[in-house]
């Protein structure tokens, strides 16, 4: 066996784009033949995907998965949104929803769970779609709602399959009744979180320091007025419920009719039910929501290829 010099280790990162220790483990399983280490680390999907570690990944799919009354929202990122449309690609993140739902949730065991058909893990896998597909991808995040016994519902916006897109957003409702007015409705709340992107189901489930902070900011901006004390206090507090209507789930404005409150939507779905029905839970992922996407000066990228 060639010894495992730093320098060989070295050579085959350079020719691969793997990480220092992928390349010394692909060099000792290979006895130091170079030719032998590049061919094991493309058979394991690392070559070239370290050299695309570093790009932008905003863009991509998020998936939405029901199995009985647990849903699963992911989020996997890639460098555009060509790669959304790869049937590798779609394939992987909808594979991820149902693994996530085994994983619990957690996106460290999801990452390391096992890919089903192929020997690797998640995060292999996906490593091999990089060095695959040719573009930097990251699995970003995940959030399970459950029902408990309750409703699930889901919407996909920006839809390339029915569960697969660029919003994803999945209610639980908890009904006497899973009757076809109860499912109409958990659909049409799921699309209401879509649209209206609320914060809490209703007032409690704010933090409450948000709420402070609000409230602080809507009295200083009464007080600029220059109106007395009094008065300032029935400014804030109509501006508030403003501010609970937007980002409180049963204070908005339903999206359907635009003008009933979603609260009494929900009131009036009782007779059908025989009973209450409560929103439990609701998750909702926006693609790239919160990731500073980098602008392209496309003057800037020609002249550095020319080197000027």
């Amino acid at each position: 066996m060639a010894e495992i010099t730093a320098a060989l280790v070295k050579e085959l990162r350079e020719k691969t784009g793997a990480g220092m220790m992928d390349c010394k483990k692909a060099l000792v399983e290979t006895a130091g033949n170079l030719d032998a280490a590049v061919d094991w680390l493309r058979t394991k999907g690392l070559a070239a995907a370290a050299k695309k570690a570093g790009r932008m990944a905003a863009e991509g799919l998020v998936g939405v998965t029901i199995e009985g009354d647990i849903g699963a929202l992911v989020e996997v990122n890639a460098e555009t949104d060509f790669v959304a449309r790869n049937e590798a690609f779609q394939e992987f993140v909808a594979a991820v929803g149902a693994i996530a739902i085994a994983s619990g949730g957690d996106l460290k065991k999801l990452s390391n769970a096992s890919y089903p058909g192929t020997g690797r893990t998640v995060v292999e896998q996906l490593t091999h779609l990089i060095a695959t597909i040719g573009e930097n991808m990251a699995l970003r995040r995940v959030r399970l709602v459950r029902a408990e016994g309750g409703l699930l519902a889901s919407y996909v916006h920006n839809a390339l399959t029915p569960s697969l897109g660029r919003i994803g957003a999945l209610v639980a409702l908890n009904a006497k009744s899973k009757s076809a007015v109860v499912k109409t409705l958990g659909k049409q709340l799921a699309m209401q979180i879509a649209a209206s992107r609320p914060q809490a189901i209703n007032r409690d489930g704010l933090d409450p320091a948000l709420v402070e902070r609000e409230r602080g900011i809507l009295a200083e901006q009464a007080r600029a007025t220059g109106k007395p004390e009094e008065i300032v206090a029935k400014m804030v507090e109509g501006r508030m419920r403003k501010f609970y209507e937007e980002v409180c789930l049963v204070d908005q404005t339903f999206v359907i009719d635009g003008e009933t409150k979603v609260v009494k939507v929900l009131e009036a779905a009782a007779a059908d039910a025989g009973g209450p029905v409560k929103v439990t839970d609701f998750g909702l992922f926006v693609l790239g929501e919160g990731i500073e996407k980098q602008e392209k000066n496309f003057a800037a990228e020609v002249r550095a290829t020319i080197g000027n």
